[in-house]
């Protein structure tokens, strides 16, 4: 990631933690991103949440609709990741 992408990215960071509730947060999302993309995001969120719950990936595709592919993915992030998703699942009780 070159310098203008970090600053950007840290930029939109910055905007989200401004966010002052879910429908705000809600309607900030729906004006940035297609619901295909926010979907795919909470989508991947929920997984996480699986995973940490010890679901068999059969019933986490049953359920969320994510494919073998992307729980994959969620598991390899969860495992070799920065740790913070674990992190915030805790925050948030999930």
């Amino acid at each position: 990631m070159n310098a203008q992408d970090k600053e950007n990215l840290f930029g939109f960071y910055k905007a989200i933690l401004c966010l002052k509730d879910i429908e705000e947060c809600d309607a900030f999302f729906e004006d940035m991103c297609t619901s295909k993309e926010i979907i795919s995001i909470a989508q991947r969120y929920t997984v996480a949440k699986m995973l940490r719950q010890k679901r068999v990936y059969s019933e986490i595709v049953s359920k969320t609709g994510a494919s073998t592919a992307t729980v994959s993915r969620v598991k390899r992030m969860m495992d070799g990741g920065t740790g913070t998703v674990s992190k915030l699942l805790e925050r948030t009780g999930d």
